[in-house]
């Protein structure tokens, strides 16, 4: 087989996904017997949204979410007002999805899932992964069952722990955001309407949120316990927090669906790959929850690296491609440590920030801009939105291909619009799969060459 992923989290998904769309031969395994069963990667930003288009799943992830509720903050069982969740950015023509979705991440992967078999994607459950070795011409990984599996590469998306990660040798360094403990939990609660995100603080920083869950008719619990507390994921002890922090009494929590506890650190791994094992998701970086990056940095790793490999396994790009995964991701996800353990500690607002819509590569060696002065968008940008000739610029991106906008395509299987939208600036652009541009000129003089090293020779 040509790539084996690790763990069928959203990460590991995702990227079965974009390989799968692209004819790759890929098995994603996963150590549990099932899809994750919780909620805590719960919001979807307008980034992701963006990707999600593309790969074909947009329309169900909003179909099981909805836009996040204010909050309703408590004191002594009294209301004491409504505080927006996030600050308010205002959708245009470039950036049609600005607001965040919040969906239960078990929903999500539910999503994700039936669209990976849709394409033919495939998911081993029960496979934990307990070594692998690495020659010059793949990956053997092996699994507690004793059998193994052979592939020319490896995907290590199995989360914090990563056993991959681990077996490889590769350090984490990081930071403790915050030296609370933390609890989230999936519970089922009466006596509280589903309107608003319930917070419930002390003068001493501890408390509980309950959040409505969209689409089901669960509550998100997040508990911030004092110092020293050892969290109790029992249904009692659920009970007893909910009871101690807000008005309601024990027994309106009537049922406990999913709990787990946490300390929140921010970590991010020395390399992303070794030779032909590629780190993505919470293997590679990890995240306070606050503000809601966590998850949507690890879409954005996969659908970074997704094109990457089917470029280098379909022997259009050489492999030295694969090494500007870790030139983009790894600063991208260092960036977004830093800005939530900022929205953690109350440092940043979420909104304009948190959104993920003005990142960009523009210090990769893949961003190429040889235009001496040029105006607007700039290669290593995100592309945004327009319309030319009547055709939306993000029906022309949905795809595997790469995009050719202001002139006609000297390359097979690039698809080209004869021009660029105003909003772009003067020039010609070569937009990536993944929604970037790649290359900027004022005219497509160069463009050949840089789509033989890249893998948009033939692309698709």
């Amino acid at each position: 087989m040509d790539v084996l992923i690790v763990g069928a989290g959203p990460t590991g998904l995702t990227l079965g996904i974009d390989l799968a769309r692209r004819g790759v031969d890929a098995l994603v395994v996963e150590r549990a017997e099932a899809l994750f069963p919780g909620s805590r990667g719960k919001g979807i930003q307008p980034r992701t949204q963006e990707v999600f288009d593309d790969l074909g799943v947009l329309e169900a992830i909003r179909a099981a979410g909805r836009p996040y509720p204010a909050r309703m903050l408590w004191k002594d069982g009294r209301r004491l007002g409504e505080r927006p969740m996030f600050d308010r950015v205002e959708p245009e023509e470039g950036a049609p999805y600005t607001e965040p979705l919040m969906v239960a991440q078990w929903r999500t992967q539910e999503v994700l899932y039936a669209r990976l078999v849709e394409l033919g994607g495939r998911v081993a459950f029960g496979r934990e992964v307990t070594g692998l070795e690495q020659d010059a011409d793949g990956v053997t990984v092996r699994f507690a069952d004793g059998t193994s599996e052979r592939a020319r590469y490896a995907v290590a998306a199995d989360g914090g722990r990563s056993a991959v990660r681990r077996t490889l040798g590769i350090g984490m360094a990081g930071e403790t955001v915050d030296p609370a403990p933390f609890l989230v939990a999936d519970v089922r609660v009466r006596g509280l309407d589903r309107d608003h995100w319930h917070t419930f603080t002390e003068d001493d920083g501890t408390g509980v949120a309950l959040c409505p869950l969209a689409g089901t008719e669960d509550f998100q619990l997040q508990a911030r316990l004092a110092e020293g507390t050892r969290p109790d994921l029992s249904l009692d002890g659920i009970r007893g927090l909910v009871a101690a922090y807000t008005h309601l009494g024990a027994e309106d929590v009537t049922e406990l669906r999913w709990a787990s506890d946490f300390r929140p650190r921010a970590a991010l791994a020395d390399r992303f790959r070794d030779g032909r094992v590629l780190l993505a998701g919470d293997a590679a970086h990890l995240h306070s929850p606050a503000g809601g990056q966590g998850l949507n940095t690890s879409v954005q790793d996969a659908y970074n690296l997704g094109w990457k490999l089917g470029a280098v396994l379909r022997g259009r790009a050489p492999e030295a491609l694969l090494d500007t995964y870790e030139e983009e991701r790894r600063p991208n996800a260092a960036a977004m440590l830093g800005l939530t353990t900022g929205v953690h500690r109350g440092e940043v607002r979420r909104g304009q920030a948190t959104v993920q819509l003005g990142l960009g590569y523009p210090r990769s060696s893949l961003s190429v801009e040889t235009r001496t002065a040029p105006a607007g968008v700039r290669a290593g940008d995100r592309a945004p939105d327009a319309t030319v000739d009547g055709v939306r610029l993000f029906d022309a991106f949905r795809g595997p291909h790469w995009t050719l906008l202001g002139a006609t395509s000297p390359v097979t299987g690039v698809r080209a619009l004869p021009a660029a939208p105003p909003s772009y600036g003067p020039g010609v652009f070569l937009v990536r799969p993944d929604g970037y541009v790649g290359w900027a000129g004022g005219t497509a003089e160069g463009l050949a060459e840089y789509a033989a090293r890249t893998g948009a020779l033939h692309a698709g």
